[in-house]
């Protein structure tokens, strides 16, 4: 198993992630592309202190983009978790 900082990259603040920590008590945490799920929950339990109850994941492809020489270059993949927290629980981002 890898190390909680190894697999979570960042907490994602936007829009959609608001609305779902507000509604849903869910918080999207971008992390490693190799993790699993397992790792996922017991990063996050780990690091925040917080029981975790469901785990989804979401992989991206990164986008090509053309240079101004004509070069065309990929932004890496990346993936995102939807992490679901116990009733009660909450991850203070600030």
């Amino acid at each position: 198993m890898k190390h909680e900082n190894a697999v979570l990259k960042a907490v994602m603040q936007t829009e959609k992630g608001a609305a779902l920590q507000e509604k849903q008590n869910r918080y999207m945490v971008r992390v490693d592309r190799a993790a699993k799920k397992p790792e996922i929950k017991k990063a996050v339990e780990d690091f925040f202190n917080v029981t975790v109850t469901a785990v989804n994941v979401q992989n991206y492809g990164g986008k090509k983009r053309t240079l101004r020489n004509r070069r065309v270059v990929k932004a890496p993949d990346w993936k995102r978790a939807i992490v679901t927290l116990k009733a009660g629980d909450k991850i203070d981002l600030i």
